[in-house]
């Protein structure tokens, strides 16, 4: 567990707009009143945490900025996050993967790998993620020259088809493992110890890799809100 999060806390219930009067605080995790309860995501692991705070005193020197505008840090913390959460690298990596394995997976008494249609999601999925990559490098280099610190809105964008690109091209690597991608948890291997693997690592952990990324289209904010911000501040709708 980190020894320390990020709060934000509303500070000023008067504030004429929703976003105003919210404060950032740094918050050690060793304070009084502080409890942590685990998340087993439906991977079945442990990734994340639900966190409860009970009349927990945070100093005032703990503050990240000024008071009543924790608004403004989070949504530069949000903009860096969401510029880097596309996470193209992985995306390139699975498809990488799919190629690779769908050379050993035979369909039809053929590898995988000389299926058209496979062929055809495999260079879509090429061409998204160029597409992409292009983007942000725009996106940051924009973000260089306005020298602002303010968040630029199409790193919403980054974040919407990043994730999309996660999960869909995770989803083609299971697809490639077919059958052999049934996940096998620690449970069932210790009630099965003198029983072969399932299936290959690399199949079964694409399908547990899958199961968490379900997350990815809301952590960091959801797509749907990313989606409103696009068309507000980027298509001006």
């Amino acid at each position: 567990m980190a020894d320390w999060c990020f709060l934000l806390v509303r500070t000023d219930p008067n504030a004429p707009k929703r976003q105003m009067g919210i404060t950032f605080l740094l918050v050690d995790m060793k304070t009084p009143g502080i409890t942590v309860r685990p998340i087993i995501s439906i991977d079945g692991t442990h990734h994340l945490n639900e966190v409860f705070f009970d009349d927990v005193k945070v100093p005032v020197n703990m503050r990240v900025g000024e008071e009543n505008k924790g608004w403004d840090v989070a949504k530069f913390l949000l903009g860096n996050e969401r510029t880097g959460i596309a996470r193209l690298g992985r995306s390139k990596e699975r498809v990488e993967t799919a190629k690779e394995k769908a050379r050993e997976v035979m369909q039809n008494g053929r590898p995988l790998i000389e299926d058209a249609e496979f062929r055809r999601r495999v260079a879509q999925f090429e061409v998204d993620i160029k597409g992409l990559e292009i983007t942000q490098l725009r996106v940051v280099s924009a973000h260089d020259k306005a020298r602002d610190g303010k968040p630029d809105p199409l790193s919403s964008v980054l974040k919407i088809k990043g994730t999309e690109l996660l999960q869909s091209t995770t989803e083609m690597v299971m697809d490639v493992g077919g059958p052999l991608s049934m996940p096998d948890w620690a449970a069932e291997l210790q009630a099965l110890s003198n029983e072969p693997e399932l299936g290959p690592a690399w199949a079964t952990e694409t399908t547990r890799n899958y199961l968490m990324l379900r997350a990815a289209s809301i952590y960091g904010g959801t797509n749907e809100i990313m989606k409103n911000i696009v068309s507000k501040a980027v298509l001006g709708l």
